[in-house]
């Protein structure tokens, strides 16, 4: 069934609206936006192209985190479904643990992940499986839970020891992690050792 122009914008929005306002040329063909006709929409101002199959609702309003839902949609695979997880610095950065302030952005994606076209320099990615306890959702985007993100961390070794301390103790004050977490979770031994050194000084 063919869709009215205005049920099309509807449908589009909708979709958008989940996304900061950003949205595929997938979703756009779905929502009823033959492809032919994309170029016409940029050219009358309707969107705004942000990168090669993004787009962005001109009018929608601005957010506090655009480039994390445009990393998130071009991590998408051939199915739509999002494959990139933040991780690392970048997720520190959103739990707001430490004062680390990543110039790139960390996604972590799946061992198979492949693209034909050259990597943005914004990102770095990191190849390795997320499970789905270990996911936070946020508008248009996902990242890894704290403990996760700790992990991560530490065992790539690319963050000071000062700083990894502070987030620990941090995440404990906040109540973002609760030594039952620890009890329950699978660590490596670096791991361990940098939760006993953060806790043996907790009164």
């Amino acid at each position: 069934m063919r869709l009215s122009r205005k049920d099309s914008f509807q449908r589009l929005y909708e979709t958008a609206e989940a996304q900061q306002g950003f949205f595929t040329t997938k979703q756009a063909k779905t929502a009823g936006f033959a492809e032919n006709t994309h170029p016409y929409h940029v050219q009358a101002g309707n969107w705004i192209r942000e990168h090669r199959g993004i787009y962005r609702l001109s009018h929608f309003p601005q957010t506090d985190h655009p480039d994390l839902a445009i990393w998130s949609l071009w991590s998408r695979n051939r199915n739509e479904e999002t494959e990139g997880v933040y991780s690392h610095q970048t997720a520190l950065s959103l739990h707001e643990l430490s004062d680390v302030n990543p110039a790139k952005l960390h996604m972590t994606v799946p061992p198979q992940f492949r693209r034909n076209s050259e990597i943005p320099g914004i990102l770095v990615l990191h190849h390795g499986i997320v499970l789905p306890q270990d996911i936070q959702t946020a508008q248009g985007f996902q990242f890894t839970r704290p403990l996760r993100t700790i992990t991560d961390v530490v065992e790539a070794g690319t963050v000071e020891r000062a700083f990894l301390r502070h987030a620990v103790r941090q995440a404990f004050d906040r109540g973002l992690l609760k030594r039952s977490d620890l009890r329950k979770a699978d660590l490596s031994e670096p791991v361990k050792k940098l939760f006993e050194e953060v806790l043996r000084r907790v009164v």
